[in-house]
């Protein structure tokens, strides 16, 4: 794991790669946790039956699901030290080029795209693109921003 331990080093490490995250699989327990959780109980996620006639032979993770994965793939990537706050400003783009069956198995890839000063910090885009093993696409590709606060 990547930690960037203070404003220089973060700034050194724009366009650069940090790295992969281990691999996850994501079971139709998540799957129908996170249904609970947002209310959207589509079929095409939640019904085994129904979905393996469908477009995809399976049920799918939402893509919201492999959005939020994001925080947990890339913690085990890189890791911003200090006492200040950081915070998830939002993002800048997201799609998802591919569905994840269920069963798969993601991981991330985190790139550092930008980083630029801002009065009480720094701003950090960072580029997470979640591979599925063995696919050809990636089920999705994310520019998340962060604020690093100065403490």
């Amino acid at each position: 794991m990547r930690v960037m331990n203070d404003p220089q080093e973060v700034s050194a490490a724009a366009g650069e790669e940090l790295g992969l995250s281990e691999w996850l699989e994501v079971t139709q327990e998540r799957i129908d946790a996170f249904a609970d959780a947002t209310g959207d109980h589509q079929w095409i996620h939640v019904d085994p039956e129904k979905a393996a006639k469908g477009p995809f032979g399976a049920t799918i993770a939402h893509g919201y699901l492999t959005l939020s994965l994001i925080p947990y793939l890339g913690a085990q990537v890189f890791a911003f030290a200090g006492e200040g706050a950081k915070i998830n400003y939002g993002c800048n783009k997201v799609r998802f080029p591919s569905p994840v069956p269920v069963g798969s198995r993601v991981r991330s890839r985190v790139k550092v795209l930008d980083v630029a000063d801002i009065e009480k910090g720094q701003q950090v885009v960072l580029q997470h693109t979640i591979e599925i093993e063995g696919g050809k696409r990636p089920a999705c590709v994310a520019e998340t921003v962060v604020l690093l606060l100065a403490a």
